[in-house]
């Protein structure tokens, strides 16, 4: 109980509220008459691929993003590439700022339709807030602890992996928490380039107005954001050092 009480309040509330609107929705979904085109889009072998193809398109984009802005957050952190640091941010910031929507169409004007295209559009779109928390975060480092560090003999890199990068690890996931719900749920508007993912259920709700179905894909979006959300923060809080807030 004591245990319970010393976590943070979001590591238990909010599986509360993902199974809350989970159980909501499965007595509503029971409680409805759904036509023939939302029973087969709901079925649950098609819903299953459904699913399965948001979170591949999902995960794939993150890990390429996580890929690229943490080593390029920790280079723009060094003294000799610190001078491209605002070069580099206000670059990624292009890419949060534009639409997503025309992002994902630009995109497709150089490497067509498809799950490839809406992976580069969500890197692009997804790459600031990772990259930003990187730089805060081992920015907000104590200089006199690197000091102190390299004072008994580490070297640079000794004392990047071993004292700098544990010290940011909150920071920098949750700048991974933020990138990760912000994909989640601009993947859905992969389906406007042919990409298979949630929005499939929304597009094909507001084209042939089925509210019912419309609905069920706002849903299960929503409680997809919400699972990787917590997954997410008990990722960050296992990852991070004792001692480190």
């Amino acid at each position: 109980m004591n245990r319970l009480r010393r976590l943070p309040m979001d590591v238990w509330f909010e599986p509360l509220v993902i199974a809350v609107v989970g159980i909501g929705y499965i007595f509503w979904y029971r409680a409805q008459t759904f036509t023939a085109t939302e029973q087969a889009s709901l079925e649950w072998s098609n819903l299953q691929t459904t699913i399965l193809s948001h979170i591949k398109l999902t995960v794939v984009a993150t890990v390429i993003v996580v890929v690229v802005a943490i080593p390029l957050g920790i280079a723009l952190t060094r003294p000799s590439l610190q001078r491209l640091e605002p070069i580099a941010v206000n670059i990624a910031n292009i890419g949060q700022a534009a639409p997503a929507v025309g992002l994902l169409v630009l995109f497709t004007f150089w490497l067509g339709t498809g799950f490839r295209t809406a992976v580069v559009g969500l890197v692009v779109y997804a790459i600031l807030p990772i990259l930003q928390n990187t730089i805060i975060g081992l920015r907000q480092v104590d200089r006199r602890t690197v000091e102190a560090s390299r004072g008994i003999g580490l070297s640079a890199a000794r004392t990047l992996v071993q004292v700098e990068l544990p010290l940011a690890v909150p920071v920098i996931l949750n700048g991974v928490r933020t990138a990760l719900v912000i994909l989640v749920g601009t993947a859905t508007l992969s389906t406007f380039i042919g990409a298979t993912s949630l929005g499939t259920l929304i597009t094909t709700g507001v084209t042939l107005f089925l509210p019912k179905l419309l609905v069920s894909g706002a849903i299960l979006v929503g409680l997809l954001a919400l699972i990787i959300d917590w997954l997410g923060r008990l990722v960050e809080l296992a990852a991070t050092p004792r001692g480190v807030s």
